[in-house]
C-alpha cells in the first residue's frame, strides 16, 4: 500500500499570477486558434498572466506529443519560481506514460496549483500519493474557452483555488453532456434533478479518485492514493457503458486498502452512457462492500458542464439521506 505522505497545500492564485499551460496528454494542437484565444483572454479576465510549455503545439498519431517533450514541459513548469500555477492543456489517453519518467523531488520543493481532468487523474493523484501536494481536479486550459458562459464552473474553480473558505456543494440548475469542443449554439441544455442519496449516512476523509477508468491504470502501483480514511470522488465519461463502469468499480473494490474508504460521491453521467440511476442503483446494490458506506450521486463534475473543482488530498464531509444530500470541502 502506497505510504500516506503529509499533505502539502500549495499558495492560492491572485489576480497578477503567471500560470503555464503544459500538454501531459492531449497537445495543444487539438485546440483552435480560436478557441486557445478565447480561452487565455478568460484566463487574463481572472488577472492571470499565461504562458505555454516549449512543446505544447507538438503532435503524433495520438494527438499527443513524446513522453521527453512532455516531461520536459512539466518539470519547465515546477521548476519556475515565477509561475504559480499549472494547467493541462486537455485531458486525453496517456499521461499515465509520463509517471516513472516524473522528478518527484522537484514537484515536491516546488508546490503549487496542478489543475486538469478526465485523463489528468492519473497525474493529479499520482502527484498526491508520490509527494503530498494536492491538486485540483478542475478545469483544464480548454475549459476555459467557454468558461465565461459557465459562471457555476467559474465560481466553484475560483472558491477552489482564489479562496481558502469551507466550500459547500450545491447542484446547478441544468447541464449539457455534449463535448467542450462542441459550439455553443449546438450544445444540449438539461434540467439538473440534483443530487441523490443512494445508500444514507456521514463521513469525512481525504478526497482521492476522479476518472474511475483513468485511476485504475494506477491500480497496483506506488502511484496509487493511500485509501485509508477516504472519500472517493468518482465519474466517466460517455465510453463507460453500464458494464464497463460496473467492471471498474469492482476492480476498484478490490484495490488493497479499499476498507479504509468512508464514503463514495459520484459525479454525473453523460446521457451516452446509458447509466441511469436506476442501473447505477442496480451496480451499487450488487457490491456488498459498499453497503456500508454513504453514497451520492449525480454531483457536478466529471465530463458533464457545469463542473466543479475539488482538491485531491483535501478534506470533505458528506451526509446523504432520502431527505437531502450535503458535501462541504472543508480544506482545499
Amino acid at each position: 500500500m502506497t505510504k500516506q505522505m503529509k499533505k502539502i497545500y500549495p499558495a492560492k492564485l491572485k489576480a497578477g499570477d503567471k500560470v503555464a499551460v503544459i500538454a501531459p496528454s492531449l497537445s495543444c494542437s487539438v485546440i483552435s486558434a480560436e478557441k486557445a484565444a478565447n480561452a487565455t483572454k478568460q484566463m487574463n479576465a481572472l488577472g492571470l498572466e499565461v504562458v505555454f510549455g516549449q512543446h505544447v503545439q507538438e503532435t503524433n498519431s495520438f494527438n499527443s506529443s513524446s513522453i521527453e517533450s512532455r516531461i520536459h514541459d512539466l518539470h519547465w513548469a515546477f521548476s519556475d519560481p515565477s509561475i504559480k500555477a499549472v494547467f493541462a492543456a486537455a485531458g486525453g489517453f496517456n499521461c499515465s506514460q509520463l509517471l516513472q519518467y516524473i522528478d518527484w523531488e522537484l514537484i515536491k520543493n516546488n508546490p503549487k496549483i496542478f489543475s486538469g481532468y478526465s485523463d489528468i487523474t492519473a497525474l493529479n493523484n499520482a502527484i498526491f500519493s508520490k509527494t503530498g501536494l494536492v491538486t485540483y481536479s478542475g478545469p483544464c486550459y480548454s475549459t476555459f474557452e467557454k468558461i465565461a458562459s459557465s459562471p457555476y464552473t467559474l465560481d466553484y474553480f475560483k472558491h477552489c483555488v482564489m479562496a481558502d473558505n469551507p466550500i459547500t456543494i450545491t447542484p446547478s440548475d441544468s447541464f449539457s453532456g455534449d463535448a467542450w469542443f462542441v459550439k455553443k449554439e449546438d450544445r444540449q441544455v438539461l434540467k439538473n434533478e440534483g443530487f441523490y442519496s443512494i445508500h444514507s449516512g456521514e463521513a469525512r476523509g481525504t478526497l482521492v479518485g476522479a476518472n474511475l477508468v483513468t485511476l485504475g491504470t494506477l491500480r497496483g502501483t506506488s502511484y496509487f492514493p493511500n485509501l485509508k480514511d477516504t472519500i472517493l470522488f468518482l465519474e466517466d465519461d460517455y465510453e463507460a457503458q453500464p458494464h464497463h463502469f460496473d467492471r471498474d468499480l469492482q476492480s476498484l473494490i478490490l484495490q488493497e486498502g479499499f476498507d479504509g474508504v468512508k464514503g463514495i460521491v459520484i459525479g454525473r453521467f453523460q446521457t451516452q452512457s446509458g447509466i441511469t440511476p436506476e442501473l447505477l442503483q442496480e451496480i451499487i446494490a450488487s457490491k456488498k462492500e459498499l453497503a456500508q458506506l454513504p453514497i451520492i450521486a449525480n454531483v457536478d463534475f466529471g465530463h458533464t458542464s457545469p463542473m466543479i473543482s475539488f482538491p485531491i488530498g483535501g478534506e470533505v464531509s458528506m451526509k446523504a439521506s432520502a431527505a437531502g444530500c450535503e458535501i462541504v470541502i472543508e480544506k482545499h
